[in-house]
């Protein structure tokens, strides 16, 4: 069975590289009827941020990410905590040392400096020299009192090649690896250390994960076959760059879920955006759920090079889905967004409805929906120059006079009214829309106005209208 891992360290929010690696997982797990597992690798408490574990839980579980095996989900293969695996991490250590594949090594900073120099004097690489390599046991025990760390003893000749489902074969020498360091002074592991160990105990068959971490497998594979463990499948997945192909920052937008969510961006838009990061759906479809994406996702179809950021199509997909989601989940959705009471007014499942066809975050339909709950304060500026100008008193009184006689309040009779008044007054009915459209919103542009103007009802849009005429008389507009 394929199972795979998501495996953050706890050092703060969930970023979209990280939910982007946690979902191709998550997929690739649905597709093959494997089992996704969640691990926090946790072993450096000095990185560690408190509540960081529960809030990329929270940032995996609001994308539709959710593991079989985790922290909170035991399969069987737990503790699924790094830094509660400790036993096993320094039980394999003392393994190796006893196999003579790895040795302590008592090289204080000094000196490791002092060799580092020496070889960049000769042209060479800075790396560890080798010094306490050849260190006999006896030397050895002599010294069991010294700090020391234990180094893995790395091949010297010949290649490694790494077989990556999505670049193909990526081949190493193995010349350019030193002794690495696989365990601390204090007797707990680094990160290429345990992650095998972890790996392997958990059944992991695929490794999924960014290119960032492909210079690190090879070490991985040394202590595999040093310790006689299956080498799993690697996966590599390209970075995501902005569009000017630099490293993807703040300033080209969030850069991590909860900052989306804070942005209004609908999450559900968010995962389908993430999926297309680096994959590309057989159909060339772009719109997908995520049970749809599971059942087309393969590796073979991960794009090698880099993915580029957009956030202009991020938000293009957020108001796919706002206005494709049931009118109900995007007025729960919305709620929080919300400034302004909507205790009193027109039908709030209503305004969400007429409102979201123009909006492309929350944020954004929150703000379009205020004034149907709150009489505008303020007028566009374009507008009131283009709408307020000669006549627009007269024309706002007369609409005003005239609706407060409508007796059918709905988009034809509506639209009826404006036309003969549009013909008493020997204008066009547009000149009679767009001030209006001002008066009751503040804005140039917002839904239908008849469909607008039947929501927000009689009452409120007479007692804006005549506000408006009113304003624009004493000159207060």
């Amino acid at each position: 069975m394929v199972r795979v891992r998501y495996a953050p360290s706890p050092t703060g929010t969930l970023h979209i590289g990280g939910a982007r690696t946690a979902l191709f997982n998550y997929l690739f797990a649905r597709h093959e009827g494997g089992r996704f597992i969640l691990r926090v690798e946790d072993t450096d408490q000095s990185r560690q941020i408190e509540g960081s574990e529960e809030a990329m839980m929270r940032g995996l579980r609001s994308l539709g990410i959710v593991w079989d095996e985790g922290p909170d989900q035991d399969g069987g293969y737990g503790p699924y905590r790094q830094s509660e695996r400790l036993h096993r991490h320094q039980a394999m250590a003392d393994q190796l040392l006893a196999e003579h594949k790895a040795y302590r090594c008592f090289c204080t900073p000094e000196q490791l400096e002092q060799d580092r120099a020496q070889l960049q004097a000769q042209g060479l690489p800075p790396r560890y020299s080798g010094r306490c390599r050849g260190l006999s046991e006896d030397e050895v025990r002599a010294r069991a009192g010294e700090r020391s760390v234990v180094r893995f003893k790395a091949p010297v000749e010949g290649d490694t090649v790494v077989h990556d489902i999505i670049r193909g074969q990526v081949r190493f020498d193995n010349r350019v690896f030193d002794d690495f360091v696989i365990m601390k002074p204090d007797y707990t592991p680094v990160y290429n250390f345990a992650v095998v160990i972890d790996d392997h105990d958990m059944g992991i068959t695929h490794v999924i994960r960014g290119e960032e971490h492909l210079p690190n497998t090879p070490k991985q594979i040394f202590i595999f076959e040093a310790l006689g463990f299956e080498v799993p499948a690697f996966a590599h997945l390209p970075m995501i760059l902005a569009p000017d192909r630099s490293k993807l920052s703040k300033r080209h937008g969030a850069t991590s879920v909860e900052e989306y969510r804070d942005q209004g961006i609908v999450l559900g838009a968010l995962a389908n955006y993430l999926l297309l990061l680096g994959w590309s759906s057989p159909d060339g479809r772009e719109i997908l759920t995520i049970d749809e994406a599971a059942q087309e996702f393969t590796l073979e179809r991960v794009q090698h090079t880099a993915a580029i950021y957009d956030q202009k199509k991020l938000e293009w997909m957020s108001h796919e889905y706002m206005i494709a989601l049931p009118v109900e989940q995007v007025a729960e959705a919305v709620r929080p967004f919300i400034r302004y009471s909507t205790d009193h007014g027109p039908d709030f499942l209503s305004v969400v409805g007429l409102s979201r066809e123009r909006a492309f975050t929350l944020v954004q339909l929150a703000e379009q929906m205020h004034f149907f709950y709150e009489a505008p304060e303020t007028y566009e500026a374009k507008g009131v120059a283009k709408h307020f100008g000669a006549g627009a008193v007269e024309r706002l009184e007369a609409l005003a006079e005239r609706l407060s006689q409508q007796a059918d309040w709905n988009h034809d009779a509506l639209l009826a009214t404006y036309d003969q008044l549009s013909e008493e007054l020997g204008v066009k009915r547009a000149e009679l829309i767009h001030p209006t459209r001002l008066a009751v919103s503040g804005r140039t542009v917002g839904p239908g106005l008849f469909e607008l103007v039947e929501l927000l009802g009689p009452t409120a849009t007479v007692d804006r209208l005549r506000q408006a005429a009113d304003r624009i008389r004493a000159g207060s507009i």
